[in-house]
């Protein structure tokens, strides 16, 4: 006699209890070659009753096994639990015959598979609940009867399908994997998701279960949430009806089709097991700290196993905030504006949208419950963190004037966890500070100025004028390219026309008096020169721009080896409105500044002060003036500590020691994401930051697009060989070295990989050529000599950057005889005079269409939009330098889009840092670039991965 039974894992499994010579072919000439390897564990019936005992066994895959249960066995030598697997092989067939099957996507060995699998729903359910009541108890030894069922079906579906179906020859992939059962190509989750909905929404037969959350009645409830029972209704709902209770005593069908779709909700979510229950209905009893893990948590779960969960229309979750009230109506002297400016405030507590009142935050400080009954509605939040915002605005009620700087600090100090501050509105003079969406009034376009303001430059002129009459530091930190050095200009003119009004009614007063003209001081405007510090490469650039839009202005460059100091030094500022120097000299000649009496000092890409420590840093901070102003594009390229040294520098103290700025914001910020400490930095420095971004259409609408995209180059064997080596070294230092050493080997060896990258004689500086016998060494170069000459024969042109002075030295000899043109280099070696001479050319329409720049020289202050192609060579990778240098081409003036090429080589480094960049967010609009730094923390495991050469490296 021949038996079988079902294991899951296994498939079906054989054994005879005597000789089966009489089994027919093939499973016959099968079990008589058979070594029966697998053992099973079988009831068997004997004269002391039945007994668990082990046998040896067959095991056939469920493909052979859905070919054996389908043939025609003796009876006289079939035992009833294998005709009973016979019975449940046949009852598929005749689901796949009736067309209640459908593919499914399924992930296995690192694959995706295609395998048929019945529809399901009510009819098939009742099926196996019949097969599961009958099913032999030998055949329980594996298992439940219903998991044994549900496996086995599962498993014979796919093969009895195959058998039946007869699909035509498609190049479709999911065609092609159910026809030859190959890996499904470019299957992914969402294509598994499409199907499975495919599938549910042929189960519409069938009711839904919904489960309806009821808030607590006055039988339930109670005075404290906290003890409250809420009422979780099981309902069903048919053919998009209503949802409708199900009575226990009901429909026996629906309560059988209830009770078994309820535990499938129970076996999604545990912690709907072992709850009280109504005894009249299938509804369960939940205590609070159930119903808010429900909404939280397990509403997901129960989601994803198709139960829909409906909660009370007067519910919702929020998430708490803090707001803060400040007024300034009361009238100040217009020296008490400011900083010094007295101002009172009060915090406020809101839960969403809804501002809490005193009793209601009382309420929430002795509430024990996430879950509170607020003005009509049940409200979900977090207790503990309400009850500490509430604690915290009860102790910080009074009122009492104090000055703005005071408040600031209450702002940078105050905190509490998890709840950020989400309002802050003025009234009065303080709005002008607080409020950006309040637009400044505007000031008349200064009678000096040969420009015409586009609207968002006039409103940056106001912005400007205001902080200036208040004494108060800026950050311009508009887009590059969006004018800011106008904007600056107009202010100087702005004040320059305003003291000579003032003079003039001073001296017509006097006059009048005495019958004599006197001098007569500025009224309300700073008094003196500004002093502006700049990169060398943007010196010629504010000369001209100054000559241009504000020819009236007196202009001094202090520069050169025969720059003027001392006394001569004093004369000239004094007779100056503008005096324009390097952050080198300002280093370098910091007493000489030190001795003259600014209105303002202004820093043009101020970036450059980034590191508070350094000379220039410490010396642009020493220069005294009545008025502080930064100017950049990008407050923050690294970590968060460059923008409070820019802030240090404009507003001092604002932001505190950098000790207490990296414990209250960097970290937070940069480890943890941490919106608390997210949403204080911004209003710390909203008022004293303007920014304005090119891509707003509000800000500028007639700039073309921005085209950006990553392009790929394979590595020729040569550099693969390279790259090789240079990983092979690294690793091998990082075995022994610990700390700096061990930093100092990692930066090296990302020196020396994007060195190998660029070109073989870039890394190895041999003087070597760019060719070896006509063909190219780098993949790299190939496919940057491949774009410019779609460029060029369009007839356009195009910035190349490189952050290696030397690849730029080596490639644009190359690139000169290749395209027959002249190439200007631009870096830091190169003189002001020639560098300026280098600008104007290249902008000139018949001037050179290519021009390399090296990334840190010429990567800020230039306007060279005569290009409308920018191609990086090698990648900084920082977001904000890049972007800095795209800006060369991408700003006011530029008619044509801007095609933006970021070059990395296929499966090595550069392809895998872009790809993690890219996958970066981030924060509350703050321009947190990635820097290098970061990647010397990696385990040596992860360094080996992240440096390793891929397998689709190398070109053919």
């Amino acid at each position: 006699m021949l038996h079988g039974l079902w294991s899951p894992g296994s498939g079906l499994l054989l054994w005879p209890d005597s000789p089966v010579t009489a089994l027919p072919d093939p499973l016959g000439a099968v079990l008589r070659a058979s070594k029966f390897r697998h053992t099973a564990d079988v009831l068997v019936t004997g004269p002391r009753g039945t007994a668990t005992e082990r046998v040896r066994a067959h095991a056939m895959a469920p493909a052979a096994a859905a070919v054996a249960l389908r043939q025609r066995l003796p009876a006289e030598v079939v035992s009833g639990d294998l005709r009973f697997l016979a019975h449940v092989a046949q009852g598929v067939e005749r689901w796949v015959r009736a067309g209640r099957v459908v593919p499914e996507l399924r992930r296995e060995d690192g694959q995706w598979w295609a395998r048929w699998r019945l529809v399901g729903g009510e009819r098939q359910r009742a099926w196996l609940a019949e097969l599961a009541v009958a099913m032999p108890q030998a055949l329980r030894v594996a298992g439940r009867p219903a998991a044994l069922l549900e496996d086995m079906v599962t498993e014979l579906a796919d093969p009895i399908a195959r058998a039946l179906i007869d699909l035509p020859d498609s190049a479709h992939p999911l065609l092609a994997a159910l026809s030859a059962d190959v890996p499904v190509e470019g299957g992914s989750y969402q294509l598994a998701e499409v199907l499975e909905r495919w599938r549910a929404s042929l189960t519409g037969d069938e009711p839904d279960l919904v489960l309806r959350l009821l808030e607590p009645d006055g039988e339930l409830g109670a005075a404290d949430e906290s003890v409250a029972l809420w009422r979780l209704e099981v309902c069903l709902r048919i053919d998009g009806a209503a949802p409708e209770s199900v009575p226990l005593h009901g429909d026996p069908n629906l309560v059988r089709i209830a009770v078994e779709k309820l535990g499938e909700a129970q076996r999604a979510y545990p912690r709907l097991r072992d709850l009280p229950s109504d005894p009249r209905s299938m509804d369960l009893l939940l205590p609070t700290e159930v119903v808010v893990d429900l909404v939280a948590h397990g509403a997901h779960a129960l989601h994803a196993a198709g139960v829909r969960l409906l909660l009370p229309r007067a519910w919702s979750i929020a998430e708490p905030s803090m707001r803060l009230r400040v007024d300034s109506a009361v009238p100040a002297a217009e020296s008490t504006v400011g900083m010094r400016g007295l101002v009172s405030y009060r915090w406020e507590l809101a839960l969403g949208d809804t501002v809490l009142t005193t009793a209601e935050m009382e309420r929430l400080v002795r509430s024990k419950s996430d879950l509170v009954q607020l003005r009509g509605e049940w409200v979900q939040a977090d207790h503990k963190v309400l009850a500490a915002a509430a604690r915290y605005v009860a102790a910080h009620t009074d009122d009492s004037p104090v000055t703005f700087a005071d408040m600031l600090g209450e702002i940078a100090s105050g905190r509490v966890e998890q709840v950020p501050i989400a309002e802050v509105t003025a009234s009065g003079w303080a709005a002008d500070l607080l409020d950006h969406t309040r637009e400044p009034e505007l000031v008349a376009p200064p009678i000096g100025l040969k420009a015409d303001l586009r609207p968002y430059q006039a409103r940056g002129l106001a912005w400007l004028a205001t902080m200036s009459r208040m004494g108060l530091g800026a950050i311009l930190a508009d887009d590059m390219g969006l004018g800011k050095t106008v904007q600056v200009l107009a202010l100087l003119l702005h004040e320059r026309e305003a003291r000579s009004d003032a003079e003039g009614v001073v001296a017509s007063l006097d006059a009048a008096r005495s019958g004599q003209a006197a001098p007569g001081g500025p009224a309300g405007e700073p008094a003196g020169p500004t002093l502006l510090v700049c990169p060398m490469s943007v010196v010629g650039n504010w000369q001209r721009e100054a000559e241009r839009f504000a020819p009236d202005l007196r202009v001094w460059v202090h520069h050169g080896a025969g720059r003027r100091m001392g006394v001569a030094l004093d004369d000239t500022v004094a007779a100056a409105d503008l005096v324009i120097t390097t952050y080198a000299l300002l280093a370098r000649d910091v007493d000489e500044f030190g001795r003259q009496q600014w209105a303002r000092i202004v820093l043009d890409e101020a970036q450059h002060i980034k590191n508070a420590g350094t000379r220039q840093a410490r010396a642009a901070r020493a220069v005294p003036a009545r008025h502080r102003l930064a100017l950049t594009g990008t407050p923050v390229e690294n970590r968060l500590e460059e923008l409070r040294s820019i802030m240090d520098f404009a507003m001092p103290k604002v932001l505190g020691s950098p000790q207490s700025f990296r414990a209250r914001f960097a970290v937070p910020i940069e480890r943890e994401r941490d919106q608390n400490a997210i949403s204080r930095l911004h209003w710390l420095t909203q008022p004293f930051v303007l920014r304005r971004v090119k891509t707003d259409p509000a800000v500028i609408s007639d700039l073309p697009e921005k085209l950006e995209m990553t392009v790929r180059a394979n590595l020729t064997v040569e550099q693969a060989a390279l790259y090789q080596a240079v990983v092979d070294d690294m690793l091998a230092k990082l075995r022994d070295a610990k700390g700096m050493a061990r930093k100092g080997a990692v930066l090296a060896a990302l020196t020396r990989l994007k060195q190998v990258c660029n070109h073989p004689a870039h890394f190895l500086g041999d003087g070597s050529g760019v060719l070896h016998r006509g063909a190219h060494r780098s993949g790299k170069l190939a496919l940057v000599e491949d774009v410019l000459d779609a460029v060029l024969a369009d007839g356009e042109k195009a910035l190349l950057f490189t952050q290696f002075r030397e690849f730029g030295a080596f490639v644009v000899p190359y690139l000169a005889e290749r395209f027959g043109t002249e190439i200007p280099f631009l870096h830091g070696g190169v003189p002001k005079k020639k560098r300026d001479g280098m600008v104007t050319r290249f902008q000139q329409s018949d001037g050179p269409p290519l021009m390399l720049l090296s990334l840190k020289a010429g990567g800020t202050g230039l306007n060279l939009t005569a290009a409308n192609h920018v191609v990086h060579l090698d990648r900084w990778w920082n977001p904000a330098v890049e972007n800095q240098a795209t800006d060369r081409a991408y700003r006011i003036g530029q008619q044509r889009n801007v095609q933006v090429r970021k070059l990395v080589c296929v499966d090595t480094i550069e392809e895998r840092i872009d790809e993690m960049i890219t996958g970066k967010r981030q924060l509350a609009d703050l321009a947190v670039g990635v820097g290098e730094n970061w990647i010397t923390e990696l385990s040596t495991a992860e360094l080996r991965d992240l440096f390793a050469l891929g397998a689709a490296a190398v070109g053919e």
